[in-house]
């Protein structure tokens, strides 16, 4: 199985035509899918295709559930979420037509520029929060929240740098829980962000997208996951029974709001932790926003009222800046 099947095709792949679009170029992949940068011949626009493995489209159950979840994860009109276009089949082929995003993935993101301030942090949580509990309105669960779904794409201004995108929702993870592609002690997600529920193999809800969303929120904050361990056998065992180290021990200057917030986000059991991703984002928000005043009124003494001055308007922060410059 894994990436063979499309692997060998890639190199053929630029300038075909699969349905409507022609191939431009390869832009990434996973285990069962490739995606490419096309060209939408019919609106003459640039989008990305996702090819699912052949072997995904032989199996009936998996067609049918495809095309289930393909229609709802289109029908969600969200600005945070990346538009499906089209899904279908064509030459034995899987496909799903997305909106194009020009920008870079949260992984890129953090690998140049490492850790965030914990308001950057919370603005882009805050974003997929958003998508996440819209996604859950329509029961459908993402299962897979990582920072190489999360598209930063410039923003409008210097308050909002960056406007943020989910990408790659369910559309092929429940369906291979269910066709037996995934078998006993195998799950679908990403190791470093797995909720224990889907470790287990037990129901998931949008609480498994809470914890997962709470493994990114930390690993921007501390510049790695939660659990970090030598082998995948001691990494699963720790999502389920080891519990995370505080962020602040990680990274100085954190305050014990911020270890309450993601400590509950990061709870085993999916009813000790937040309700909704927005709770939980929220509580973030607010969290930082007292480290910051705080710090501000320890530097400002006491007994003296702060002097008014006008200040010009805030730049971006130095994370942001490559954005900024285009």
């Amino acid at each position: 199985m894994g990436e063979e099947p499309l692997g060998g095709r890639s190199l053929e792949m630029r300038g075909r035509r699969i349905a409507g679009y022609v191939v431009e170029s390869e832009i990434g992949r996973g285990g069962m899918a490739v995606v490419y940068r096309a060209h939408d011949v019919r609106l003459d626009r640039t989008v990305a295709l996702k090819l699912l493995a052949p072997e995904l489209a032989r199996n009936d159950t998996f067609r049918q559930r495809f095309a289930h979840e393909s229609k709802v994860a289109a029908a969600i009109d969200h600005p945070h979420i990346v538009p499906v276009f089209e899904a279908g089949e064509t030459e034995g082929l899987l496909y799903i037509a997305m909106r194009y995003v020009a920008g870079q993935d949260l992984r890129a993101l953090l690998d140049r520029t490492g850790p965030l301030p914990v308001a950057a942090a919370a603005r882009i949580a805050g974003q997929v929060a958003s998508a996440l509990d819209a996604a859950h309105a329509h029961d459908l669960v993402h299962r897979d929240v990582k920072p190489g779904n999360i598209l930063v794409a410039e923003g409008t201004d210097s308050e909002h740098p960056e406007h943020v995108y989910l990408t790659d929702f369910g559309l092929t993870k429940k369906s291979l829980s269910l066709t037996g592609f995934t078998s006993v002690g195998q799950f679908v997600g990403t190791l470093d962000y797995v909720a224990p529920e889907q470790i287990s193999g037990k129901p998931v809800d949008g609480r498994c997208d809470v914890y997962s969303l709470g493994c990114v929120v930390y690993e921007t904050l501390a510049g790695g996951p939660p659990f970090r361990r030598d082998d995948d056998m001691a990494l699963l065992w720790a999502h389920q029974y080891d519990p995370p180290p505080l962020v602040s021990s990680r990274r100085a200057g954190l305050s014990a709001e911020v270890d309450a917030v993601l400590a509950k986000a990061l709870a085993k059991a999916p009813e000790d932790r937040w309700g909704s991703c927005l709770e939980f984002t929220g509580a973030l928000r607010r969290a930082g926003a007292a480290v910051v005043t705080g710090a501000a009124e320890e530097a400002g003494g006491a007994g003296h009222p702060p002097t008014t001055v006008a200040q010009p308007p805030p730049s971006p922060p130095g994370w942001a800046l490559p954005v900024f410059r285009g």
